[in-house]
């Protein structure tokens, strides 16, 4: 387990950078994770972040990549729920690395 400083409180996360206690989520964990993997969180990328976890909400699961376009379709329209525009928000691994930005656990297809 690793520690992540968000404002001056230690957030803690497992080893690939997951939240351990999902109710650690804040927009600043956010950012702070999206740091540590070298991103700038834009309003696009807050737009799929809350989608993700309204889905998670609704669920109780994280999704997989198929599951997230389609959702993210259903409640953005089809210009932002697709492959191409999630791939490029989220490094080419949308699924796994939204989830991790979005407080949520890894979905469980990801390796």
């Amino acid at each position: 387990m690793k520690l992540l400083n968000v404002d001056g409180a230690s957030v803690a996360v497992d080893q690939e950078g997951f939240l351990v206690d999902l109710t650690d989520w804040s927009e600043p964990v956010a950012e702070a994770l999206a740091q540590a993997e070298g991103i700038s969180l834009e309003p696009e990328h807050w737009e799929v972040l809350r989608v993700l976890r309204e889905f998670h909400q609704e669920f109780q699961l994280s999704p997989a990549t198929r599951p997230l376009i389609k959702y993210t379709a259903l409640k953005l329209g089809p210009e932002k729920g697709n492959s191409m525009h999630l791939n490029r928000l989220f490094k080419g691994t949308p699924a796994k690395l939204a989830a991790k930005l979005a407080g949520l656990p890894k979905p469980s297809n990801c390796i």
